[in-house]
């Protein structure tokens, strides 16, 4: 029994050491196989964090190149935009000079015609004005020898008219005077004497003589200085004596007869000596 007992307790405790050994073992597998396994996950943290941390300094060098690139097309793009607006800025300048240049063309070549067409209208303006003016003159010229013509014309029938009258009044006269044209003559000149007259005494009848003063300068001789005014006055009209001769007629008796020349004597009708009687004392003036 107590070889049973100490059996079953060296079995007890080969058991229990069995089973401390066999816990402890298991405690230290496990604590093993737990550090092992924080190594190997802190192994596998840190390199995933490695692994993390390349992949973000990847990440982050490729974002760096990245952007530098994106800066480097920006730039690029933006140079290039510059570079294209910079071009049709020019491109606009050109085209909008050169629509000025076209522009301007345009307003001098409108200019121009309308200046050619002014100038033509002012050409045809004066053309026709030169026309109307040539036309109104050829008008008014023939108007003109209408009217002169016409004119002419009624005074020619006008003189026709009054020739005939005066020819038909001479042939009366003519039949008149018995068919004697001299007698004709001398009727139509009696006729028409104191017309003659009338006009000879109009002559002389507007002269205003408010006093005649003769002097007298002691040379003698026929006639006195009152008749040699007289004389001279009587002169100044112009004689009837021609007017008659050529008439075929002679002066009244009592006008006088014309002086002689050749021998220098007076008639006793000449007004001198008729005057002969009023002529004032020698020497001294005498008022008529």
């Amino acid at each position: 029994i107590n070889d049973a007992k100490q059996s079953v307790a060296q079995k007890n405790r080969d058991g229990s050491i069995g089973e401390a050994i066999a816990f402890k073992d298991e405690r230290i597998q496990v604590s093993s196989a737990e550090a092992d396994a924080k190594i190997g996950e802190a192994s596998a943290s840190a390199k995933s964090i490695d692994g993390e941390n390349d992949a973000k300094i990847k990440i982050a060098q490729s974002n760096a190149e990245r952007r530098q690139k994106e800066a480097e097309s920006l730039r690029l793009a933006t140079a290039s935009e510059k570079i294209q607006a910079a071009k049709a800025l020019e491109e606009a300048y050109v085209a909008e000079k050169e629509a000025e240049i076209a522009r301007a063309e345009r307003e001098m070549a409108t200019k121009k015609a309308d200046e050619i067409v002014q100038a033509e209208i002012a050409k045809q303006k004066l053309v026709i004005e030169a026309q109307a003016k040539a036309e109104q003159t050829i008008a008014v010229a023939k108007g003109d020898a209408d009217a002169i013509f016409l004119r002419q014309e009624a005074q020619a029938k006008g003189l026709y008219e009054v020739l005939t009258k005066q020819a038909e009044g001479f042939q009366r006269i003519v039949e008149a005077a018995g068919g004697n044209n001299r007698d004709a003559v001398l009727m139509m000149i009696a006729d028409k004497l104191p017309e003659l007259v009338r006009t000879q005494v109009d002559a002389i009848k507007n002269m205003k003589i408010d006093k005649v003063t003769v002097w007298e300068n002691g040379n003698g001789g026929d006639n006195t200085s009152t008749s040699k005014f007289v004389s001279s006055l009587y002169k100044s009209i112009p004689p009837l004596n021609d007017l008659f001769n050529m008439a075929g007629m002679d002066l009244p008796a009592y006008l006088g007869k014309v002086q002689s020349q050749e021998n220098g004597k007076k008639d006793d009708k000449d007004p001198a000596v008729l005057n002969e009687a009023s002529e004032a004392p020698k020497d001294k003036p005498a008022k008529k």
